[in-house]
């Protein structure tokens, strides 16, 4: 009885965090990855533009968002999981931001 009285409150903690996973995941389908500013900064970095330090960072926030962690000292998976990164953003480039579609 006493290991009933244990795993209830998980079992509920686990349902509700569940249902606000599904929940957060159908709200994602509107939601864009780049701003605005992002597709313009993109934009200047694939057309040779003057590299500045906003341009950078913006392009940084954009790996991030897609799951490269530069803050590890040591990543066994680096350069695979920078390139998947790469690929993802580019991914979301061609398919959100205005610039790319011409």
């Amino acid at each position: 009885m006493k290991i009933a009285t244990k795993v209830a409150p998980i079992l509920a903690a686990s349902i509700v965090l569940l249902a606000g996973c599904v929940a957060g995941g159908m709200q994602r389908g509107a939601q864009t990855h780049l701003s605005p500013t992002q597709c313009r900064d993109l934009t200047d970095i694939r057309n040779k533009a003057p590299v500045t330090h906003e341009r950078s960072m913006s392009e940084l926030a954009a790996l991030e968002m897609a799951g490269y962690h530069p803050e590890w000292r040591f990543d066994p998976y680096y350069p695979a999981d920078l390139e998947a990164a790469q690929r993802q953003v580019d991914f979301w480039y061609r398919t959100e931001c205005p610039q790319a579609r011409r």
